[in-house]
């Protein structure tokens, strides 16, 4: 082990880290998985409660997601999907369609890709559609949505954002329905409408420059697993309708069953039509990413409608979407995709995680009665809450306990969460719930 940490000080630089750091606080030396279990050279076993950064659901070498990797690279590993294409990235296309009712799909290599995708492609609809001045976008307060530069303009996180200011673009925030945020006594529900209330009040104002809003929908990855009520949703939907803006539902971190249900805008209440019907809530665009592959392979999607799709059709090189990425719609990163859509329809997967969440749920009522616990949220396959008295360094303090108790857990400031893989049993989900008892029952952590 010593030899791999020493070498990785030498030539890794590590995201989301302050280098200096790994002398005192060396990362994990990771030799292989199993299951939820992340095993490092010296044979210690850590359960992985957070889905090795949210993107595994079924589990460490997945014996399904390898025998589909394995096939396709006898077949083809890589061609370029500019002038060419191929039976995983077809099927996978498909696939995704039926599931979100977007006819479109567009590749990249992770989140950030993603979102950089789909701000592009709205600002360049409204170009096309003759409005160019429609080229503004508008988030959430706290909200994050990834690390590029057009990503990082509509991320709202200080930590990540302020040093890049100079490089990014302007974009306007307006306030998170976070239901922590609430006044005593408001329902959740009254708060998101409350601050759909603001939104209105932008769109009313800047709709002719504004080309799209963007959310994480229900919850706020970043700013701490904020969670709120699926109503402000359907009111973005219905002012984005009303006031011709693009809704872009970023479901990288909540896609793919994490919420409990397969996307997250599933759960948005349906809005009346003109007539005697109801439509469901759909985005203009779905980003898609992390859970995708099951943690296997980079890839990314972003799935929009056919009136986008239109837009940029014809006969001009430049309407279309001059975009790409030299591994856009990889064949063995679609055929892990195929893999992980067929465990979730063969198995019932939503189904089986919502009884699932019910139990561990009650696994975690000792953690959620705990003295130091507040704001203690669960929602789908996501459990979070806050600890009262945490002060500078808390996160890292509990990472290391944590470590001493064999869970890989990573707060975010005082916020502790727990996302697990999807095959996570009971006794394990109990295991989990036993280290975080003792680390809080540490006055020093």
């Amino acid at each position: 082990m010593d030899d791999l940490l020493n070498r990785t000080r030498a030539a890794v630089w590590h995201p989301c880290t302050q280098m200096k750091q790994l002398e005192a606080a060396p990362p994990l030396a990771i030799a292989r998985g199993e299951g939820v279990w992340l095993i490092d050279t010296d044979e210690r076993r850590y359960l992985d409660a957070i889905s090795s950064w949210w993107v595994n659901l079924f589990g460490h070498c997945n014996p399904r997601i390898n025998a589909a990797i394995t096939d396709q690279l006898g077949k083809i590993e890589h061609v370029m999907l500019a002038g060419a294409t191929h039976e995983p990235v077809v099927a996978l296309s498909e696939r995704l369609a039926a599931l979100t009712g977007l006819g479109h799909a567009f590749y990249g290599s992770d989140g950030a890709s993603a979102t950089e995708i789909a701000l592009k492609m709205s600002a360049h609809y409204w170009r096309n559609q003759g409005q160019p001045e429609k080229n503004g976008f508008v988030s959430l307060k706290n909200g994050y949505h990834g690390e590029t530069v057009g990503a990082l303009s509509v991320t709202d996180i200080p930590l990540f954002k302020s040093t890049y200011e100079p490089l990014l673009r302007h974009t306007v925030q307006v306030p998170t329905p976070d239901a922590r945020l609430a006044e005593p006594g408001e329902t959740a529900e009254a708060y998101a409408l409350r601050c759909a209330g603001a939104l209105e009040a932008h769109l009313a104002e800047h709709a002719a420059i504004t080309a799209a809003l963007i959310v994480e929908p229900l919850v706020q990855g970043a700013a701490g697993m904020a969670m709120y009520h699926p109503a402000y949703l359907a009111r973005a939907r219905e002012l984005c309708d009303r006031y011709r803006v693009h809704l872009i539902a970023d479901e990288i971190a909540v896609g793919f069953g994490r919420t409990g249900t397969m996307f997250a805008c599933e759960q948005a209440p349906p809005l009346p039509l003109a007539g005697a019907g109801i439509k469901t809530v759909r985005p203009d665009f779905m980003c898609l990413s992390k859970g995708i592959t099951g943690g296997y392979l980079p890839l990314s999607a972003v799935l929009t409608s056919d009136d986008v799709y239109a837009a940029f059709w014809g006969d001009a090189t430049a309407r279309g979407f001059l975009h790409s990425h030299s591994y856009t719609g990889n064949p063995l990163a679609c055929s892990a995709a195929l893999a992980v859509l067929d465990i979730f329809e063969h198995d019932n997967v939503i189904a089986a995680n919502r009884v699932r969440a019910i139990e561990f749920t009650s696994l975690l009522a000792e953690l959620a009665a705990h003295p130091r616990v507040r704001h203690f949220r669960h929602l789908g396959m996501i459990w979070a809450f806050e600890v009262a008295d945490a002060t500078p360094g808390f996160s890292a303090r509990l990472h290391r306990a944590a470590l001493a108790q064999g869970v890989f857990i990573r707060p975010i400031g005082g916020t502790v969460y727990a996302m697990p893989p999807y095959v996570t049993s009971a006794d394990e989900m109990r295991a989990l719930a036993d280290a975080l008892l003792v680390c809080l029952a540490d006055p020093e952590i």
